[in-house]
C-alpha cells in the first residue's frame, strides 16, 4: 500500500493509519468543541509540537472562536459552553473584541483569576478523550486514557493528566496535511452552525477573524459622495443633521458583524459624529425605515439619470429582481427584505440603538 490513498472525498490515506475513523470525529456532535479541539491541536503541531499542555490547548480553544463570537455574535447552541466561556473572561480579564489570536491564548493561560482557569479546566472533563470516540467506540473516560497511551487502535494522541502526546506517525500527518485538514474541520464547523443560525447569512467567512475589512472607497466615490454633491441639503436619517458631502461617513444599516457584505442597498450616509457610537447596533425599523427608504429610493433613481452604474443597480436587483422604473422600488418589497434579518440579528445578541 502507498504511503497517500485516497480513503474518503475528503482526506488522504497515510500509511496504515485508520483514517476514516478521524473523519468520523464530526459525525455526531452536539456542541462544538471537538471542532475546536481539533483545530487547537494542529496549530499547536504546525508550531512544532507533539507533547501538548493542555491547558494551551484550551486556551486555543476559546481564542479561535472569540471574534466569530464577540463580533458575529454566532449561536453555538444552548448545550455549547464555548460562547458563554468566552463572553464571561471577556468581561473578567477586560480583553478587547480585536485582540489577536495569540494574545488571547498568552493572556488566558497567564491569568491569575481562577474563575479563568476553572473556565478552561471545564473542558478538560469530556473533550480530550471523547474525541477519541470513533477508537474506542463504548468505552469509558478512564478505559480511553489507559487505552490510548498504549496507542491500542492507532489514535492520534495518547491521554495524561495535564497534556497529551501525538502519534509519531499521525504527527507526520498532520504536519503534511494541515491545510486540507483545517478546511475539513471548519466545513463540518459550518455546517453544524448553519443547523443553528439558518436565517444567518455567510457562516463559513464568520469562521475567522478577517485579515482586513473590504474598503468601501468605490461606494463612496463612485456612488454617495455624487449622490450628495447634488442632493444639497440631505440630512442624517439618525441625527437630522445636514450631511456635508466631503465629511460625512458611510455606515451599514443592518450592521457588517451581521450582514457580512458591502452591498449598496445596506449602506447609508450618516453623521461622522454619531457613526462611530452606533458600532454594530441594529436599527428600529418602526423609527428609521421610512426615511431610510425615501434615501435609498431618490438615490437610486438620482444616480441611475446623472450616472448609471451597472454594478450598483444590480446589487439593488437582490432586493428588487424586477426593479426597472419607480413602481417596482417598492417598500413593502424592501421592508420584507430588512425585517427578518433585523429580528434574528436582534435574537443573536445585537443590541437595539
Amino acid at each position: 500500500m502507498s504511503k497517500r490513498t485516497i480513503v474518503s472525498d475528503f482526506l488522504p490515506g497515510y500509511e496504515d493509519l485508520p483514517i476514516q475513523k478521524l473523519a468520523q470525529v464530526f459525525n455526531n456532535t452536539s456542541a462544538t468543541y471537538k471542532f475546536f479541539w481539533f483545530l487547537a491541536i494542529i496549530d499547536s503541531i504546525e508550531s512544532g509540537k507533539r507533547e501538548i499542555n493542555k491547558l494551551d490547548l484550551f486556551a486555543k480553544m476559546l481564542s479561535h472562536p472569540w471574534y466569530t463570537v464577540s463580533f458575529f455574535k454566532l449561536s453555538f447552541g444552548s448545550q455549547d459552553k464555548i460562547q458563554s466561556s468566552i463572553k464571561f473572561v471577556q468581561n473578567l480579564e477586560n480583553l478587547p473584541i480585536t485582540l489577536q489570536k495569540t494574545e488571547i491564548e498568552k493572556r488566558l493561560k497567564d491569568s491569575p483569576h481562577y474563575e479563568t482557569q476553572k473556565k478552561l479546566l471545564h473542558f478538560d472533563k469530556n473533550v480530550p478523550h471523547w474525541f477519541l470516540s470513533p477508537w474506542y467506540k463504548k468505552k469509558k473516560r478512564q478505559e480511553i486514557y489507559s487505552l490510548s497511551k498504549e496507542f491500542e487502535n492507532k489514535p492520534p494522541y495518547a491521554l495524561f493528566d495535564q497534556k497529551i502526546i501525538i502519534d509519531e506517525t499521525w504527527y507526520k500527518y498532520f504536519r503534511t496535511h494541515a491545510k486540507l485538514l483545517k478546511e475539513f474541520c471548519y466545513w463540518n464547523l459550518s455546517l453544524f452552525l448553519q443547523a443553528r443560525n439558518p436565517n444567518v447569512p455567510d457562516i463559513p467567512n464568520k469562521l475567522i477573524k478577517p485579515a482586513k475589512r473590504n474598503s468601501l472607497t468605490q461606494q463612496r466615490n463612485s456612488y454617495w459622495t455624487t449622490y450628495l454633491k447634488h442632493r444639497q441639503g440631505a440630512r442624517c436619517i439618525f441625527t437630522n443633521k445636514l450631511l456635508d458631502p466631503e465629511n460625512y461617513a458611510l455606515d451599514h444599516f443592518i450592521p457588517y458583524a451581521f450582514v457580512s457584505h458591502d452591498l449598496i442597498w445596506n449602506l447609508i450616509p450618516v453623521d461622522p459624529t454619531f457613526n462611530s457610537s452606533k458600532n454594530s447596533k441594529l436599527p428600529h425599523l418602526d423609527f428609521y425605515f421610512q426615511k431610510f427608504f425615501q434615501f435609498q429610493k431618490d438615490a437610486f433613481f438620482t444616480l441611475r439619470q446623472l450616472k448609471p452604474n451597472k454594478k450598483f443597480e444590480e446589487e439593488y436587483r437582490t432586493v428588487f429582481p424586477r426593479l426597472k422604473g419607480e413602481e417596482d422600488f417598492t417598500p413593502e418589497r424592501f421592508h420584507d427584505v430588512l425585517s427578518p434579518l433585523v429580528a434574528t440579528a436582534h435574537n443573536n445578541g445585537f443590541e437595539y440603538l
